[in-house]
């Protein structure tokens, strides 16, 4: 036998993702979970970002089929290799889907992003982090795509700055907004929106006068977790970029061994709820 004939033919190999599948039940979502990969993304003060982020992708899989074909995403994503970008999330959806036969796609890229700020007195500058994700679906042609950012600030809490003589407990607090827009929102327009609407922001370094500084600032502007919610609902209200969002605070109490949580979501396509 000669090394030709020896190796193996691909074209006889068996397609078993192919083969029929007799259960007759359709599943919402198959594919790869927390794969990750370079991506690129713009920075309202560097025109652009590096960074890598963690990917989903899913395809809806149709009741006759076994399986999908888990490599087809891998190389969906090595396609692109550093080029990825919000503007390019349609063009993976519509190859995804294309690719691996569907009518249905999701994809989800979460990521890193840092924005350098300066200490309120002192000036020195320091490397925020926030978690950002991009969630993009596909539906019979048709795509949306849902920008998600976490913003830690400070919450200083009314009722113990009312009935306390000396102090008041305040927390870090995590603000999530999720929204869908109609026309290119900044990363750094929602984290601005969110801190301008805390008991105060967050920064990486801080000395004694910054400290000083943001103690005080945070007592002169206490939030109740309801406070948050409605604060920021409020600016996005009047913000016609964006078509529908969801705003979410949780306070890591520190006198209490639980979180407090509010959540306002709403579609301006629909009526307002009262």
């Amino acid at each position: 036998m000669t090394a030709a004939s020896s190796s193996p033919r691909t074209d006889c190999i068996a397609d078993v993702q192919n083969s029929p599948d007799s259960r007759h039940i359709a599943i919402d979502k198959v594919g790869i979970k927390d794969i990750r990969h370079p991506v690129r993304v713009k920075d309202r003060s560097q025109g652009e970002q590096h960074t890598v982020a963690m990917f989903n992708m899913y395809v809806e899989l149709p009741h006759n089929f076994k399986g999908t074909h888990m490599s087809r995403f891998v190389e969906i994503l090595n396609h692109y290799e550093t080029e990825i970008s919000v503007e390019s999330f349609p063009h993976m959806l519509a190859e995804m889907v294309d690719r691996l036969e569907a009518n249905v796609g999701h994809i989800e890229m979460t990521f890193p992003y840092f924005v350098t700020k300066s200490a309120p007195v002192s000036g020195v500058r320091s490397l925020m982090d926030y978690q950002v994700s991009f969630v993009g679906e596909i539906h019979g042609g048709q795509h949306s795509t849902t920008a998600k950012v976490v913003v830690p600030v400070t919450s200083l809490c009314p009722c113990s700055k009312e009935i306390s003589e000396r102090g008041a407990h305040n927390q870090r607090s995590h603000v999530t907004v999720s929204v869908r827009a109609n026309r290119f929102v900044w990363i750094e327009d929602i984290i601005d929106l969110v801190e301008k609407q805390a008991s105060c922001e967050l920064y990486g370094l801080l000395k004694r006068p910054d400290e000083k500084f943001v103690t005080e600032r945070a007592y002169d502007n206490p939030r109740f977790v309801e406070d948050m919610v409605r604060e920021v609902a409020s600016v996005l209200n009047q913000d016609d970029r964006i078509d529908a969002y969801t705003v979410e605070s949780e306070n890591f109490e520190s006198i209490h061994n639980h979180s407090a949580y509010a959540l306002i979501s709403r579609d301006k396509s629909l009526p307002a709820k009262i």
